[in-house]
């Protein structure tokens, strides 16, 4: 938290030590700890009171869960690429230009006709199945 290595807390346990002697020094220990912990808990209560007030857990979530939407949404588009292809963009009309069609019409248009290929083996017509008859009452 304030960056302090186990060197440095060694060098403070020497310090105490020779300062207040090894009668004094639990007692003092168990003392800082009390201090420490009451610190602690008055910090994280009023960091608890302050997000309340704010809704910081409302902001917090909110941008969590636009983080994680982005996300699918960059790798739907990575995985993808063909389900969003790039629209082709059109010129302006202009309003005092001539309309010209761009074919003929298919009426016009007369398709090349397939003569089909006689089969090597004759075959054999299917035979249709005839529907069951039922009986008939007289």
């Amino acid at each position: 938290m304030f960056g302090i290595s186990f060197s440095e807390l060694l060098l403070v346990g020497l310090v105490a030590l020779v300062v207040l002697g090894p009668e004094r020094l639990p007692g003092a220990a168990r003392t800082a700890g009390l201090w420490i912990g009451r610190l602690k808990r008055s910090f994280n209560s009023i960091k608890m009171e302050v997000e309340r007030e704010i809704g910081a857990d409302d902001i917090r979530r909110q941008l969590h869960n636009e983080h994680i939407l982005s996300m699918e949404q960059e790798a739907r588009r990575i995985l993808n690429p063909q389900a969003d292809p790039p629209k082709p963009a059109q010129p302006p009309l202009d309003a005092g230009a001539p309309i010209v069609p761009l074919a003929e019409p298919a009426a016009a248009v007369q398709a090349p006709t397939a003569v089909p290929a006689e089969p090597s083996t004759p075959v054999a017509p299917a035979a249709i199945p005839e529907p069951p008859q039922t009986p008939r009452a007289p």
